[in-house]
């Protein structure tokens, strides 16, 4: 039996995004699912099942339980997941799956954090024996990456430019952005290195912040009467047990396998897709899973993004609420809470007409990937 369309994103919920200072995890947490219990018009007593991201700057034992516990909610099911970014499409999947084997009714899924206001040392790490030779941050691996696929397919500062230039001109009318500052080309190659090859343009936000969805099958949301159920068509996840100098390639990874899943389940393909969020930890990311996922062939995401092709206007809009480079950096479900906008109708740059919304999420240094396809 086919899941494509049996359940449904029924609500979404999300705090403030940038420096919250004075906020824990779990109280960021509680605000986000608040909201999308509200957005879903339902009462927190008909919620059975709580599925919660670990935050990535303070793991926590048994995290989600306090967090059901703040929310004052006993759920048959849940607790806390770690795969980095790649975790809240998969804990959405996994809400899914347990839904429709009877294991729970309506559920949450949230993920709150706050390296901004708290502690950001996670980010800066040494990377196993190959700190000795200066591995040292999230950064420095994606700098390889970024490295790499400079060299095998000489492409040029512009096609990253292009889309740190989309994300940022997104967010700029974005009320709940962390930036909302317009970047202009020749500002981009201007930025300084962070990591050489990449600028300080090319990286994510670190930011504090919270984000929940409620949810459910289509049939208890038409019983509930929910106002604005975006129904979830196909999921996939792929991942890698190696680290990036035991890969065979860098500028290959398991988004093509989780895209592949995704697809298949909704029975759709990339090219009927009308608007994508896109994992942008790194700029890099995005074409690479342009090319992974389909949109174009490997070594022609330069081409792809070409002359505002990502923009809002353009022929694939990516990331239209500003994406980790723009809105936060709190990384995952608000790229899941901005599909279901654009899905609904009620995006503040609304894709026209659109009707199928792709969303990636990424964790670690591209070792996980989970993909999600959003209908209406």
């Amino acid at each position: 039996m086919s899941l494509s369309g049996r359940c449904v994103i029924a609500g979404i919920g999300h705090t403030a995004f940038g420096k919250l200072p004075g906020r824990d995890t779990v109280s960021l947490n509680v605000e986000a699912c608040r909201e999308a219990l509200n957005d879903a018009g339902i009462d927190k007593s008909l919620v059975d099942a709580v599925f919660v991201k670990v935050p990535t700057s303070a793991h926590q034992f048994m995290y989600g339980q306090k967090v059901a516990e703040a929310l004052g909610i006993a759920p048959r099911i849940g607790g806390a997941w770690d795969q980095g970014g790649a975790a809240n499409i998969t804990l959405l999947s996994f809400a899914v799956m347990a839904i429709e084997a009877g294991q729970c009714d309506v559920a949450l899924v949230c993920y709150a954090d706050n390296p901004r206001s708290g502690n950001r040392a996670v980010y800066g790490r040494p990377r196993g024996d190959d700190a000795l030779y200066g591995w040292f941050s999230t950064a420095a691996g994606y700098a390889m990456i970024h490295r790499r696929h400079v060299i095998e397919y000489g492409t040029p500062p512009e096609a990253f430019g292009a889309v740190a230039l989309a994300s940022r001109r997104h967010g700029v009318g974005n009320p709940h952005a962390q930036l909302r500052k317009p970047l202009a080309m020749d500002e981009y190659l201007a930025s300084p290195w962070v990591v050489d090859p990449l600028r300080r343009d090319d990286c994510a936000l670190v930011s504090d912040g919270g984000a929940a969805l409620v949810v459910m099958s289509a049939k208890r949301a038409r019983e509930l009467g929910v106002p604005q159920p975006v129904p979830v068509l196909g999921f996939g996840h792929g991942q890698t047990s190696f680290e990036l100098p035991q890969r065979e390639s860098l500028t290959r990874t398991e988004a093509a396998r989780a895209a592949a899943t995704a697809f298949a389940m909704a029975g759709a393909r990339p090219q009927d897709v009308d608007v994508a969020q896109l994992y942008d930890c790194f700029t890099v990311t995005v074409l690479m899973t342009l090319e992974d996922y389909g949109f174009c062939r490997k070594g022609e995401a330069a081409a792809f993004v070409a002359d505002g092709a990502i923009e809002h206007g353009g022929r694939l809009p990516v990331n239209t609420s500003g994406g980790l480079l723009s809105e936060t950096g709190m990384p995952g479900l608000q790229l899941v809470m901005e599909g279901v906008r654009q899905m609904r109708g009620s995006a503040r740059l609304q894709v026209p007409r659109a009707r199928l919304c792709v969303v990636s999420n990424q964790g670690g240094t591209m070792h996980t990937h989970s993909t999600l396809l959003l209908g209406n």
